[in-house]
């Protein structure tokens, strides 16, 4: 049986990790139930740990790439490795997780008559030649290179959807994220804000890939969490695809700049070359989230930033 009334029970594949799990704890509080899947690739138990003692609240260890037989009333599809280092260390894997995976989401969603809802990517933009990026840009994106497990990957992910969406009327929701920071990225992902947090932190010299100049978007995790919960609460007409993240844009130069600040670090900021297709601007036309979800980001970067370096700051004593 599927629950009935205002209680749903809900899967959020990829719950262990940074936005999984931030994702779960706002379920939690909205009062459904909620069922974790993770394979504890990049995800953690430590990011969970203050919901195992819920009642409402069910862990179960998996990878998507296999079917998974539960009864759920709606799917968040969060799971797969979010960060370079991680998803180019076994690119053949990043590329089924977000192609195998959707298709077993999908296939679940189909039988249960579930809503589902993909965390698609800006990356599927690739490295755009239109700024900033509405959702009718098609994208500039290398199809073999470095990146392309990750950003091929999340374009085939969506194509499954949209598909499943016209084929088999399955109600879907399609969120493209831009950079996203806040307490629980992992230390170690190599994304530009953990890095200089954790080397300011350490004292380090900080390490801008490039000349400083390429931009970024950053919204904080609950701005995030807050924009998806919206566009599942939508009408069936919404599929989306969405672009979800702030529109306020930063060069990498200043954001290491206003970590330097707010940390009081004394690190130097250093220079290395720019990685194989790294994108040179990253900024989100978010006109149709405002239009459709009355929504748009509440917390500036230097408040975001403060929350993260607090949470950085007692997990590295």
């Amino acid at each position: 049986m599927r629950s009935t009334g205002l209680r749903k029970r809900i899967l959020v594949t990829g719950g262990a990790g940074f936005l999984g799990s931030h994702l779960c704890e706002r379920l939690l509080k909205d009062g459904h139930d909620v069922l974790c899947v993770d394979n504890f690739y990049t995800g953690s138990k430590d990011n969970i740990l203050t919901m195992m003692d819920n009642h409402h609240f069910e862990l179960i260890r998996h990878d998507i790439t296999f079917p998974l037989y539960v009864e759920i009333d709606e799917i968040y599809n969060l799971a797969c490795p979010a960060s370079p280092i991680h998803y180019q260390f076994d690119p053949v894997q990043t590329t089924k997780t977000s192609v195998h995976g959707a298709i077993n989401v999908l296939g679940l969603a189909k039988r249960v008559k579930a809503k589902v809802f993909q965390a698609s990517t800006s990356e599927v933009y690739g490295d755009p030649i239109i700024h900033p990026q509405p959702e009718s840009y098609w994208g500039n994106v290398n199809p073999i290179g470095f990146r392309s497990c990750y950003d091929e990957g999340k374009r085939c992910a969506e194509t499954l959807f949209f598909d499943y969406h016209r084929q088999h009327g399955l109600e879907i929701k399609v969120a493209r994220i831009f950079n996203t920071y806040g307490p629980r990225m992992h230390p170690n992902d190599g994304r530009v804000v953990s890095n200089f947090i954790v080397q300011a932190l350490k004292g380090q010299d900080i390490t801008i890939y490039g000349d400083g100049g390429q931009s970024r978007s950053f919204c904080y995790v609950d701005d995030l969490i807050e924009v998806f919960v919206r566009l599942m609460n939508t009408s069936s007409d919404v599929t989306g695809p969405m672009n979800v993240g702030n529109p306020h844009e930063f060069t990498i130069g200043q954001l290491a700049e206003t970590v330097i600040d707010l940390t009081n670090s004394e690190s130097k900021i250093i220079f290395e070359d720019l990685p194989h297709d790294d994108p040179r601007q990253r900024q989100p036309d978010i006109s149709y989230a405002k239009r459709a979800l009355d929504w748009e980001p509440k917390i500036q970067l230097r408040e975001g930033l403060s929350k993260t370096i607090e949470y950085f700051s007692a997990l590295l004593k």
